[in-house]
C-alpha cells in the first residue's frame, strides 16, 4: 500500500499536527507537492498532499479559503500541509474552518520541518511499497511455477493464484467450457462468464477484457487469453473484490505465462510431432502396422489398440473458397516463399498430388474452419483423456479417432452445428452472390482395426466425395449406400457421355416421327414388358416394338445387352 496521511502524522521526525479531517487520515498519498499558485490544479493529477505557505493567498479571508479548498478537493487533492511561522505565525482560522467544512485533512507543518523532508518521506515510502510489490510478485511467480510443475499442474496453479489475488480463478478450454476452478465454490460463478471467454478466444492473443466491475454489486472479473497463436488455446478468469494491485498483477501475468507454456508447445516440437504423426499414418496406410506401433510408442496411448475411425475433412469447394485461396496466394506474393506440399500416397511413395498426406500446418487463411474442427476434436479428446491423431494434409485434415470416443463425437457435433448454422443463414449471400462461411466437408470411415487403416482411409475419402455430391457437411461410410448413386454421376464428364449417347435419339424426335426417347424410358422402366410399357405410352405394342427397333438402328447397339440397357437408363436419368 502507498503511504497514508496517518503514516506521515505518526512519523515523529516530521512533527505534523492534524487540524482538520481526522477521519480521513487513512487516505493513500500518491505524492507530496509544494505550490504557491492561487490555482495549482492544472498541474496536479489527484492523490497529492499539497504543501503551501500561503505566499499568494489571503488565508484569513473565509470566502477565499472556502473557494480554494473546494478547488483542491475537486481535483482530488487528499490533504493540505500548511507551514506555520513563515507567512503566518499559525494556521489561519479561515483555512481551518474551510478544511473542516470540506472534510479535507489539514496538517500543520512546524517551521523547523522543511517541505523537502515530507517529500522525501513520501517518495521513499512509495519506492518501498513498489519494491515490496515487485518482491511479492517474484515470490508469487516462484510459488506459481512450483505449482505448475506439480502433478496437479494447472489445477494447483489456479489454487495458488486464487490465494495470491485473494479471490478466485478459473480456466476455460478452447470451446469456452470451464475445465478447472479455484476455490471449488467458484465453479458456478465461473460458468456465468463462459460466453465471454469464448468471445475472447476469437481475438488475436494476447487479449484481455474486464467483464464485471465491483460497482455492479459483483466481483471484478478479468479475462486473459492463454496462448500465442492466431487463436487462444485457453482463457484465464480472475475474480477479485477490487482492481488488482501491483503484486496481484504480477501474479496474474505469471500465471498466464505459465499456462501458456503448459498449453502451447514450441514450434519445433509441434513440427516434430506433426512429422511423427504423418510418419505413423503413412506406415499404417502402407500396411506396416507393426512399424507404426513401434514408432508411435506410448504417444497415442490405446488409440492403436482399439477400433478406430478415419476422418477426412477439407474446405467446401465453390467460388468463395476459390477466391479466398486466390487472395491468400496473392497476399503471399503468388505463393513465393511457401514450399509446394509433397503428398504421400497410401503406399508411402511421395508424389505431387492431392491424394496423400502432407506433414505440415494447414495452409492459407481459408482453412480457418478446419482449424476450428481440429480444435474441437483435440479439446474433446484432451478433456476426456483420450488419445487422437490429427495430421494436417495440405488443405485437408486427416484424423484417427477411437470409435465411439469423445473425439469422434465432437466431430459429429461440430458437423451438426455447422449444418444448422448453414441452414439458418441459407439465402444470405455477399454482394457477389456467394457465401463465405460454408463449413468444411467431412467423410468418416467405418470402424476398423489397426491393420485396416488403409481401407478405412479410402472409405473416409469416398464418404467425403459423397458428402460433397449431396451437399452434406458430414457423411459416414455406413450411410453411403443409403443414398442414390445418381448424385455421384452429376459431373460434366458423365453428363457429356449421356448427352453423346442419346444425342441421335433426341435429334430424331426433333425432326422425325415418333417419340423414341419417351418410348425407351417407358420400356426400360417396365423392364422390357411390352404390354405394360405400351399401355403407359397409350400406343399399340407393335408400335412400341417398331420404335425399339429404330432405337437399335439409330444407336447401333442391341437392347438385348444388359450393359447397354444399364447405360441407357443412367443416361436418361442424368439428362432428365
Amino acid at each position: 500500500m502507498p503511504p497514508t496521511l496517518a503514516a506521515l502524522v505518526q512519523h515523529s521526525a516530521l512533527r505534523l499536527s492534524v487540524l482538520a479531517g481526522h477521519d480521513r487520515l487513512d487516505t493513500p498519498v500518491r505524492w507530496a507537492h509544494a505550490s504557491e499558485l492561487a490555482d495549482p490544479t492544472p498541474y496536479l493529477d489527484g492523490g497529492e498532499l499539497l504543501l503551501i505557505t500561503a505566499l499568494k493567498l489571503d488565508a484569513e479571508d473565509h470566502g477565499a479559503m472556502r473557494g480554494y479548498v473546494r478547488l483542491l478537493a475537486g481535483r482530488g487533492v487528499v490533504g493540505l500541509g500548511f507551514a506555520a511561522g513563515v507567512n503566518y505565525e499559525k494556521v489561519p482560522d479561515a483555512l481551518v474552518e474551510a478544511a473542516r467544512d470540506a472534510d479535507m485533512p489539514l496538517l500543520e507543518v512546524p517551521r523547523r520541518t522543511p517541505f523537502i523532508a515530507i517529500s522525501k518521506f513520501v517518495s521513499a515510502a512509495i519506492a518501498a511499497d513498489q519494491y515490496q510489490a515487485v518482491t511479492a510478485g517474484f515470490d508469487a511467480q516462484r510459488d506459481l511455477t512450483t505449482a505448475a510443475l506439480s502433478q496437479e499442474g494447472p489445477t494447483a496453479l489456479l489454487g495458488r493464484l486464487a490465494t495470491h489475488v485473494d479471490g478466485w480463478a478459473a480456466l476455460y478450454d478452447a470451446t469456452g467450457a470451464v475445465v478447472a476452478t479455484a476455490p471449488a465454490w467458484a465453479a458456478r460463478r465461473a460458468a456465468r462468464y463462459a460466453a465471454d471467454a469464448e468471445r475472447l478466444r476469437d481475438r488475436p492473443a494476447p487479449a484481455s477484457a474486464v467483464v464485471s466491475e465491483p460497482e455492479a454489486g459483483d466481483d471484478r472479473v478479468e479475462l486473459q487469453s492463454v496462448g500465442t497463436g492466431r487463436r487462444a488455446k485457453a482463457v484465464l478468469a480472475v475474480g477479485t473484490a477490487a482492481p488488482p494491485g501491483t503484486a496481484e498483477r504480477y501474479a496474474v501475468h505469471s500465471a498466464v505465462a505459465l499456462l501458456t507454456l503448459t498449453t502451447e508447445r514450441s514450434r519445433a516440437l509441434q513440427e516434430a510431432e506433426q512429422r511423427l504423426g504423418a510418419a505413423v499414418l503413412r506406415m499404417l496406410l502402407s500396411g506396416e502396422a507393426g512399424h507404426a506401433r513401434a514408432v508411435a510408442g506410448r504417444l497415442y496411448g490405446s488409440l492403436l489398440d482399439a477400433p478406430m475411425r478415419v476422418i477426412v475433412a477439407e474446405p467446401a469447394a465453390g467460388p468463395a473458397s476459390r477466391r479466398r485461396a486466390a487472395n491468400a496466394r496473392a497476399a503471399a506474393g503468388g505463393g513465393a516463399g511457401r514450399p509446394a506440399p509433397q503428398a504421400i500416397t497410401p503406399s508411402g511413395a511421395p508424389v505431387a498430388g492431392p491424394d496423400g498426406l502432407v506433414a505440415g500446418a494447414l495452409s492459407a487463411p481459408e482453412n480457418g474452419l478446419l482449424d476450428d474442427l481440429a480444435d474441437a476434436i483435440e479439446t474433446a479428446a484432451a478433456r476426456s483423456g483420450e488419445a487422437v491423431l490429427v495430421v494436417p494434409d495440405g488443405e485437408r485434415l486427416v484424423v484417427l479417432a477411437s470409435d465411439g470416443g469423445a473425439a469422434a463425437t465432437a466431430c459429429a457435433r461440430y458437423a451438426a452445428r455447422a449444418a444448422a448454422d448453414r441452414a439458418e443463414r441459407f439465402g444470405r449471400a455477399d454482394a457477389e452472390g456467394d457465401r463465405w462461411d460454408d463449413p468444411p466437408v467431412i467423410g468418416v470411415s467405418a470402424p476398423a482395426g489397426l491393420a485396416g487403416t488403409g481401407v478405412a482411409f479410402k472409405q473416409a475419402d469416398q464418404a467425403l466425395s459423397v458428402a460433397r455430391r449431396r451437399g452434406s457437411v458430414l457423411v459416414e461410410h455406413e450411410d453411403v449406400a443409403a443414398g442414390s448413386v445418381l448424385p455421384l454421376l452429376a459431373d460434366d464428364a458423365v453428363r457429356a457421355f449421356a448427352d453423346g449417347l442419346l444425342r441421335k435419339l433426341y435429334e430424331h424426335d426433333a425432326h422425325g416421327r415418333g417419340d423414341l426417347v419417351a418410348s425407351l424410358r417407358a420400356w426400360l422402366s417396365r423392364h422390357g414388358q411390352w404390354d405394360a410399357a405400351a399401355a403407359d405410352l397409350g400406343v399399340h405394342r407393335h408400335t412400341l416394338r417398331y420404335r425399339m427397333r429404330r432405337v437399335e438402328e439409330i444407336l447401333g447397339r442391341s437392347l438385348d445387352d444388359p450393359d447397354v440397357r444399364m447405360e441407357l437408363w443412367l443416361a436418361l436419368k442424368v439428362t432428365a
